[in-house]
């Protein structure tokens, strides 16, 4: 464990009523943060949620940034809010809804080939739960992680927001998420970040995510509704989508 080190690492992590998942995730970052050799922390930057996503969250950490203002949130202002607030030097930006299962592995990876190398960001390839997990899953995931390996092969640069990882300094000299998107905010970071540098696009390691957004509207209409809005950050630099429908 970590004593009286300097914050290399932050976990930002937006949410908006996740009280569902967020346990799960912050139980599992909170006890690999009691033996870790990495020094992180744990940044939660809230929408506004009505339920007990917060209280659950303080439990912790105690850097839990809530969203007050009228008007709702966009997930790149959330992830924004949780930047300026972050001590570390890497900046971690994950949904509450993955699961990380190697940790060890997982700071391996980052301080190997991402910081030691010569890169700008890294991200990883997703999959869905194992215990949830159906074979349409796997279809459409392996298509997207080659299309997205592919896309940073070409110099477009790509990364889901599952799991972006940047050093701090970039980050804020490309001046952050684009807070007039609404949805494709992830892609439009890393197409900034790879005119500055290389992105690694790590296959080797899985992220885990909830399918709970493939069941409830379907693979073919999230393929439509990420397709539209890539394109539309590509050439009109806006994104389609109005308002990103919550999933819980």
């Amino acid at each position: 464990m970590f004593i009286n080190q300097k914050i290399k690492y932050s976990f930002i992590i937006p949410t908006l009523n996740e009280e569902k998942l967020i346990g799960d995730l912050l139980s599992s970052l909170k006890d690999y943060q009691k033996t870790s050799n990495y020094p992180f922390e744990i940044i939660i930057s809230d929408g506004g949620s009505k339920d007990k996503t917060t209280e659950i969250a303080r439990k912790y950490t105690n850097k839990v940034f809530i969203h007050s203002e009228n008007c709702r949130q966009k997930i790149s202002e959330g992830r924004n809010v949780g930047a300026q607030n972050a001590d570390g030097e890497i900046l971690i930006f994950i949904n509450c809804d993955v699961r990380i299962e190697n940790y060890d592995k997982f700071f391996e990876i980052i301080e190997r080939k991402f910081i030691n190398q010569n890169f700008i960001a890294l991200t990883f390839a997703v999959k869905v739960f194992p215990e949830e997990e159906k074979l349409s899953d796997k279809i459409f995931l392996s298509f997207y992680n080659r299309y997205f390996h592919l896309l940073n092969y070409l110099g477009m640069g790509m990364g889901r927001g599952e799991c972006q990882i940047v050093k701090k300094q970039d980050f804020i000299a490309i001046g952050g998420y684009d807070e007039n998107k609404v949805a494709g905010e992830d892609f439009d970071l890393f197409m900034r970040l790879r005119r500055k540098g290389k992105i690694l696009f790590y296959q080797k390691f899985k992220i885990f995510e909830s399918p709970r957004r493939y069941r409830k509207f379907g693979h073919w209409r999230i393929l439509l509704s990420w397709f539209i809005n890539a394109i539309a950050v590509l050439l009109f630099n806006k994104s389609i989508s109005k308002q990103w429908e919550e999933v819980r």
